[in-house]
């Protein structure tokens, strides 16, 4: 043998015993749980398999890492001069102006200072100065959009529920402002943030003018003054439903994404074409519409003066991985946010979410909600999943413009699907008599 070939081969041999050591470090690594750490900084690696199949209460908070269930489902900008334009319907668009803006009320919210009750004129007032406002389609408490938008609450801060906030650009500093729904308040607060000068005609050519119901003459502006009006949009996309898998398919993508693929379980079907799977910790029902029950059968998590507590915000998270590796891989165009949450005691929460597509909330028929999660102790218990899929079709639906639709609805009112089983559903206005 050459001495080159010979110093091949020994390369060779060194390169086989360090691949063989590091793989023998990983195994013994996973054994005695030194990587869990690591594995859970990592989005949807092995964070829902041990949310949903531990048998004991999670030991970390998702806190640091929580990523938005819900954005606002509309975004208006005001420039200069003190005109408007906003997103909504376009969730493209909007997802886009959002993805920019929310850095600038991000930076706003996590250096605000103590905020001081204003009247209602002075809200009035800010509105028309350049700025950008978040409005979400549910109530949110404050706390939870602090983590959502990455910033840290400060203590001078009280938690209340919202869905209005705004953040004005200043010369200096920019300012927030922000309803609170639970007292009927409006407060408003300094920053120390600058940001947002050089972003204040971000809005694109596709954004529409709106105005506020408060400087309209219609009498429901009375009953919901900082309902935000669009101009000029009055045609709205027909959707189409389709079946977003086989019973057999379904199940097989939650029993990967719970993380049960390595478990003992069979299969059953019943009447109907439902298909059961029972496992040694679960036991899951799905039928020929894509509804889809889970359920833990391996005990519930121990409760004891130890157990860690775990906020709203905290089982939202939780909820939202679930549903992010579930219902949210099949739902075509439309999205999946978060809708409620219900507390059933200090450590039990269900948590429910809906979908939204091209600005609507889709109402299903019998089932009223996409998800609803039950998080005992950091823990998933229970899971009831709808899935759809839902994608825009070329054809449109005109309906009333909504200075109008606002005025027969005496007030506020909302973009809807209703999903009763037919292939193509046309748009309607919720909270409008026909």
């Amino acid at each position: 043998m050459d001495k080159a070939k010979h110093r091949r081969v020994i390369e060779w041999v060194k390169t086989f015993v360090i691949v063989l050591l590091v793989v023998s470090a990983l195994l013994l690594g996973v054994q005695t749980g030194q990587f869990d750490e690591l594995i859970g900084a990592i989005p949807f690696f092995g964070s829902v398999a041990r949310f949903m199949s531990s048998n004991q209460p999670g030991s970390e908070s998702p806190a640091s890492s929580i990523i938005e269930a819900a954005r606002p489902h509309v975004i208006v900008i005001t420039d200069d001069e003190g005109a408007r334009c906003g997103v909504k319907y376009d969730t493209v668009l909007r997802n886009e102006v959002y993805d920019r803006m929310s850095i600038i009320v991000s930076e706003a919210l996590g250096s605000v200072s103590e905020p001081v009750e204003i009247s209602q004129a002075q809200w009035r007032t800010a509105l028309s100065r350049t700025g950008v406002y978040f409005e979400y389609a549910i109530p949110v408490k404050l706390s939870i959009l602090y983590g959502w938008l990455g910033a840290r609450m400060p203590e001078n801060i009280n938690d209340v529920s919202l869905k209005r906030m705004l953040v004005t650009f200043g010369d200096e500093r920019n300012r927030v402002y922000y309803y609170d729904m639970d007292n009927d308040l409006y407060f408003g607060a300094d920053t120390a943030s600058t940001a947002g000068r050089t972003q204040e005609q971000m809005m694109p050519d596709a954004a529409y003018e709106i105005q506020f119901a408060f400087e309209t003459d219609l009498a429901a502006g009375l009953t919901a003054p900082d309902t935000v009006l669009f101009k000029g949009n009055s045609t709205h996309p027909d959707i189409q439903a389709t079946a977003a898998g086989s019973a057999e398919q379904l199940m097989d993508l939650i029993i990967e994404a719970v993380g049960h693929s390595y478990d003992s379980y069979s299969f059953y079907s019943i009447d109907g074409g439902t298909l059961v799977c029972v496992g040694t910790q679960f036991r899951i029902r799905a039928d020929a519409q894509g509804f889809v029950f889970y359920r833990r059968t391996d005990g519930y998590p121990t409760l004891t003066s130890e157990t860690q507590t775990y906020s709203e915000g905290e089982s939202i998270e939780r909820a939202r991985l679930v549903v992010s590796e579930t219902i949210g891989k099949v739902s075509g165009n439309a999205e999946v946010f978060f809708e409620s949450i219900e507390t059933i005691s200090e450590n039990i929460h269900i948590v429910n979410f809906n979908y939204c597509i091209a600005g609507g909330r889709v109402f299903l028929r019998e089932n009223n909600y996409a998800a609803r999660i039950t998080i005992m102790s950091g823990v998933v218990i229970e899971a009831e999943l709808n899935y759809k899929s839902y994608s825009l079709t070329d054809e449109t639906t005109r309906l009333l413009p909504e200075p109008q639709a606002f005025a027969a609805a005496g007030g506020d009112f909302t973009l809807s699907y209703a999903d009763i089983g037919a292939e193509i559903i046309q748009p309607f206005w919720s909270g409008v008599e026909s």
